[in-house]
């Protein structure tokens, strides 16, 4: 079997960026890239009813994945490139692909609002179904967004990548989660941001009047248990550099906030088989939502 990065495409403008980032992590890989566009079947007459120059519906569906091919050979030389056109419902399409492949790309659209962005239903379903991991991409990300800009400030694709940012929870650690961040930073060259955020217990609260160092003493225990998780991984991956950052709060709020700087924002996704169906979780939703970088969702059991 040949190893992919699988794209979904839809001819899109988040899905032309998913595409284009593929083709840049296909070729960090070392593997074949393939453009997949699913097309959700009508009725006969309605696909084959003249659009504007004559074109039919399926002719000009069936023509999306062949041109991004086209394109996408010549900006990204040494990428091997397929393209396939398959009907069907996309989430369920594009989740049986993901299967197969070492991660599946998609695209998401910015919404109007600061910071705001919209991961349409079918990219949630496959985020919430695939068993493999998952990256979504921003309409508009350019290969630029994820370097450092260069000595005068402009940003430029030849500089160094920004770092990979992490988001690790210390109560259960994944290895798949972890060694992914790691293997993206390590291609990439660059270092690796690890995120830990935490609450307080309840019990706790109501007694941090009383005692003004109990955040700190927890403070401690967490970074401690943050530092633990990591140290095979530091050792794995000698060449990494590798900054913890254990804070107090919101997990997602920090890994948003650490998204500004980073090339990609890798969290993981617990794998539950229950009769209520998949979801994504609540800090892998907000990050999904709000991250100004392209998030990696890996899943784990």
């Amino acid at each position: 079997m040949v190893r992919t990065v699988v794209a979904g495409l839809d001819g899109s403008a988040e899905s032309r960026a998913a595409a284009e980032w593929a083709a840049r992590e296909a070729k960090l890989r070392g593997l074949t890239l393939k453009l997949l566009h699913v097309w959700e079947p009508v009725p006969e007459p309605v696909a084959q009813a003249p659009l504007v120059g004559g074109e039919t519906l399926q002719h000009w569906s069936e023509r999306i994945p062949r041109e991004a091919a086209e394109g996408i050979r010549l900006r990204h030389p040494g990428v091997e490139v397929e393209a396939r056109h398959e009907p069907g419902r996309p989430a369920e399409i594009l989740t049986e692909a993901a299967q197969d492949a070492e991660l599946l790309v998609l695209g998401s659209r910015g919404m109007s609002g600061i910071g705001g962005f919209m991961v349409g239903s079918v990219g949630l379903a496959v985020v919430a179904h695939a068993e493999r991991p998952v990256v979504m991409v921003r309409a508009g990300e350019q290969a630029a967004d994820e370097h450092e800009p260069d000595p005068t400030g402009i940003p430029s694709a030849a500089t160094r990548f920004r770092p990979v940012v992490l988001g690790l929870d210390t109560s259960g650690p994944d290895d798949s989660v972890i060694a992914f961040a790691f293997e993206e930073a390590a291609r990439r060259e660059t270092g690796l941001r690890v995120v830990s955020g935490w609450n307080l217990p309840p019990y706790y609260v109501y007694g941090l009047s009383a005692d003004l160092g109990l955040h700190d003493e927890i403070a401690r225990q967490k970074a401690a248990e943050l530092t633990e998780a990591l140290r095979p991984w530091r050792t794995k991956y000698p060449a990494v550099e590798v900054v913890e950052l254990s804070r107090s709060g919101s997990p997602a709020n920090h890994l948003v906030d650490a998204s500004r700087e980073a090339s990609l924002v890798v969290v993981g996704r617990r794998i539950r088989r229950s009769p209520f169906g998949a979801h994504v979780g609540p800090v892998a939703h907000a990050v999904l939502h709000h991250s100004t970088a392209p998030v990696a969702v890996v899943p784990h059991h």
